[in-house]
């Protein structure tokens, strides 16, 4: 078990080295309008959530819709307006899925989306990307750091979501749209989470 922890942790800074210095597979997010069908609930696996100590980790409960928001939870959501910056590492075929899914979802709880060039936004998700084939499945590996409109990182959520490949494919041609609409689900759980434990403040 431990080891299988220090493979992920080294996985994920590998990742985030190569992301920081390679943005060859670039998606604006703002450039892509969300179909009317793309707001599909998809079961969430665990991430990861950490603060802005790269060392320390913890789970980051996912709010469902059945749980009502606090009155302090829901101002704190109604007040933020998220920028996604242009994802790395993945590919635009990957990455238009969870783009989509990320808007809808974002709808659904509640947290309003800005484009590139809005000034108004509250909070600045990045997000790094990395697959791993092993065999018949696929890992995509992420990393999502939240960052205020200074520049500075507040809050980091990680995880990894594996599937079965598509076809006999590797890479990101190996990712099912399903799989990048699931992190995206789980990413802004874990945001709104984040948020309504007094992340905003």
């Amino acid at each position: 078990m431990r080891r299988s922890q220090v493979t992920t942790v080294s996985l994920l800074a590998a990742l985030a080295l190569t992301a920081c210095t390679n943005a060859k597979d670039v998606l604006e997010p703002s450039a892509i309008t969300p179909p009317a069908s793309s707001a599909q609930s998809l079961p969430a696996t665990q991430g990861t959530s950490a603060t802005t100590s790269p060392t320390t980790t913890s789970p980051a409960p996912a709010p469902t819709a059945s749980t009502p928001a606090t009155p302090a939870q829901t101002a704190a959501l109604a007040k933020t307006r998220l920028q996604v910056a242009p994802i790395v590492g993945a590919s635009v075929e990957a990455a238009a899925p969870l783009t989509a899914e990320l808007q809808a979802r974002a709808r659904q709880r509640g947290v309003t989306l800005v484009g590139s060039t809005d000034q108004t936004a509250t909070h600045v998700l990045k997000g790094y990307f990395s697959t791993m084939s092993e065999g018949k499945d696929t890992t995509v590996i992420y990393v999502w750091d939240v960052y205020d409109p200074s520049g500075n990182r507040l809050h980091r959520i990680n995880g990894q979501q594996k599937a079965p490949s598509v076809g006999s494919s590797e890479g990101w041609q190996a990712v099912a749209p399903a799989t990048m609409q699931a992190i995206a689900d789980q990413t802004i759980d874990q945001f709104t989470a984040w948020l309504g434990s007094g992340g905003a403040g």
